[in-house]
């Protein structure tokens, strides 16, 4: 069985978790280092990307998280976890993993109280899925080997390159579980090409 992590510093990790077991995947909440060598793919939750960040430093996981994602394991990072993924952030000097090559806008939908839920049209994956927006992130610009799978008002919240999915809403907060199957089929594709 495909084994996919989600990492457990801060954010809705347990919910993920109830969304890979719902897709036919064994979840596995990250809290160290070593857990990142017993999985095929890696779910990087919403929260607060620079509390994220401090953790991610504190714990030692930053050039670990990186080597996972270049060694050819997937990674889906959704909301902050997009934020994380960047190669650019707008506004800021720096970027965090910087493994996909997107810029993104932080907060760009609006403070807490501006949440919403908007029905996409995914490229390949699904039509009519609801999805919930918090404090939520947007891609700006998209470099030449990013496909463009979803866009709200002109606005790009989902996107893949290669083994990386990121997506600016929370597809953990609701039973509509066709995302996180798209990413376990990424992961299960992955898994024989590093295999073979």
């Amino acid at each position: 069985m495909i084994r996919i992590g989600v990492l457990g510093l801060q954010g809705a990790f347990r919910e993920h978790i109830r969304s890979v077991e719902a897709s036919g995947a064994e979840g596995i909440i990250i809290k160290r280092v070593e857990q990142l060598n017993d999985i095929d793919g890696l779910i990087i939750p919403g929260g607060e990307s620079t509390t994220m960040r401090r953790l991610i430093d504190k714990y030692e996981f930053l050039e670990p998280l990186r080597q996972f994602g270049k060694q050819g394991k997937p990674i889906f990072g959704t909301c902050a976890g997009m934020i994380l993924l960047a190669s650019e952030i707008a506004g800021f000097d720096h970027h965090h993993l910087g493994l996909m090559d997107i810029k993104v806008e932080r907060n760009a939908f609006g403070r807490q109280r501006e949440s919403f839920e908007a029905d996409l049209d995914i490229k390949g994956v699904a039509e009519a899925y609801n999805a919930v927006f918090i404090r939520a992130p947007y891609i700006l610009e998209t470099g030449a080997g990013v496909d463009v799978l979803a866009s709200y008002n002109d606005r790009i919240v989902l996107a893949q390159q290669g083994q990386y999915l990121a997506c600016a809403f929370h597809p953990e907060l609701t039973d509509d579980h066709r995302l996180t199957a798209h990413f376990v089929t990424m992961v299960e594709e992955s898994k024989k090409t590093l295999a073979s």
